[in-house]
């Protein structure tokens, strides 16, 4: 993933754009990169690896660098960018945010065949940037908008989009879909573009509006122009709220703590109707899954406990060494116990989703070996049972990576492919099996998913607003 913040100003825009990307630091965790634009001076560029040290340690030099009353920076979980290119469109910075799946058709299809041949940089292991592509396929046409336009056509994926011009002027284009946020806020001396909302409300600007899917604007100084309108059509990723998305924030009007501890009130709900365990108290797995968590107990009046403290200042970040075994060390290292909410306890502990399970198992295990009497689990999610394919938001070699699929192949083999909404749905057989099979498996004292139709009226949306492909499999 990855997520972005531009700014054309009257004034240096250097320092907000570096707090604005910074903002975005939970979205990616390996490229970071920031282009200034200069009357004078034309084009900066820096780009960093912040795997191993954040967004702020790496770019603290900017301020001596760069100067420049536009400026865009972006966190990427892929590409290092933005990238800088001169084409015939003129010389530009560009940014992206999202997945193409037909990079090989694109190229063969638009390059080779049509254009003789075309040369692109290419990643280790011979991959192309997605950056690059997005450039390449909007400068085949005679203009930014029909280029965009053009590239979001051809593109299978996503494709969220920021571009800064030789003018100083910015371009701002939201995904097709609306699978992704964008937002423009502005202040008296210019405009700004950003993933997240907050980030540029917390540097003093006020919100213009959200982008609608498919619309590209045009930001200057003194202001907003629409280039091209959008639609109303969108599959907004449901994940963003439940994970990946930051409290502060919000997503076409829907802020994320908010809708968070709603979920966890349906959840609760749920429990109620259908014969609740008795509980000491109710507790989350940190950070995100903290405040569902605490609409459950707001819910079912159970009292909310932290029986266990992360210890965030040395390793934020429990998934940065590349060892499989360190990072389990690691994840294990920053749990600090509270014995008094622990020891003789009933415990239902709520985490944001159940991808592979792995850090989980290893939180209950804590959890036991500190005393605590039962543990019974619930996910702010349905079941995940297929990888993302528009935003790499669940990441997995296989679909077997998951928990879930690797349980139905364990019961039924290949044939439980068949019977994946089964599974799903906790008032069938097969979905009873499910349950009680990773219960067994991890140690759990009971174990619910949150159901489709309740994170959908947690966010509010209509169902067809939202993608949920990676619990439905349906695009």
């Amino acid at each position: 993933m990855g997520g972005f913040f531009g700014l054309s100003s009257k004034r240096d825009a250097v320092s907000d754009v570096f707090f604005g990307t910074d903002y975005h630091s939970h979205l990616g965790t390996r490229r970071g990169g920031m282009v200034s634009w200069d009357s004078e001076e034309g084009f900066t560029r820096d780009i960093h690896n912040i795997e191993n040290s954040p967004f702020r340690t790496k770019f603290d030099n900017v301020f001596n660098d760069m100067k420049g009353t536009s400026c865009i920076g972006v966190i990427s979980d892929s590409d290092p960018q933005p990238q800088l290119v001169r084409s015939s469109l003129g010389t530009y910075a560009i940014a992206t945010v999202g997945r193409i799946n037909n990079v090989e058709e694109i190229i063969e299809e638009h390059f080779h065949k049509r254009r003789g041949g075309y040369h692109f940089d290419s990643l280790s292991g011979g991959k192309i940037t997605v950056t690059e592509l997005v450039s390449a396929l909007i400068d085949i046409k005679e203009d930014f908008i029909e280029g965009i336009h053009f590239a979001q056509k051809v593109i299978d994926g996503t494709a969220l989009i920021l571009i800064l011009k030789s003018d100083g002027h910015l371009i701002a284009a939201r995904d097709k879909c609306g699978r992704l946020p964008l937002s423009i806020g502005f202040d008296e001396d210019g405009y700004c573009a950003a993933f997240e909302t907050y980030s540029y409300t917390k540097l003093g600007y006020e919100k213009v509006r959200d982008l609608d899917p498919g619309e590209i604007v045009e930001l200057s100084p003194d202001g907003m122009t629409v280039l091209a309108e959008g639609h109303k059509c969108k599959k907004m990723c449901s994940f963003l709220w439940a994970y990946y998305g930051y409290p502060a924030s919000s997503y076409d009007g829907v802020n994320v703590e908010a809708m968070r501890i709603r979920n966890g009130e349906i959840m609760a709900e749920n429990d109620m109707k259908n014969g609740a365990p008795a509980l000491d108290s109710v507790s989350g797995v940190p950070d995100s899954g903290t405040p569902h968590a605490i609409g459950y107990a707001n819910r079912s009046k159970i009292s909310f406990t932290r029986p266990f403290i992360k210890y965030t200042p040395t390793w934020p970040r429990s998934f940065m060494p590349s060892s499989k075994a360190q990072r389990a060390r690691i994840a294990k290292m920053k749990q600090i116990p509270v014995h008094e909410f622990i020891e003789n306890k009933k415990m239902l502990l709520v985490d944001d989703s159940i991808v592979r399970g792995t850090q989980l198992q290893e939180t209950v295990s804590f959890l036991y070996e500190n005393g605590a009497d039962e543990v019974h689990m619930r996910s702010a999610c349905p079941p995940i049972m297929y990888g993302c394919k528009f935003l790499n938001f669940t990441r997995a070699s296989s679909e077997y990576d998951f928990i879930a699929r690797r349980i139905i192949l364990e019961l039924e083999g290949e044939e439980g492919k068949k019977y994946i909404n089964e599974y799903s749905n906790p008032e069938t057989e097969r979905g009873k099996k499910l349950r009680a099979k990773i219960c067994e498996k991890f140690g759990f004292a009971s174990l619910e998913y949150q159901t489709l139709e309740g994170i959908v009226k947690a966010i509010g949306f209509d169902e067809d607003e939202l993608c949920t492909y990676c619990w439905t499999g349906k695009e």
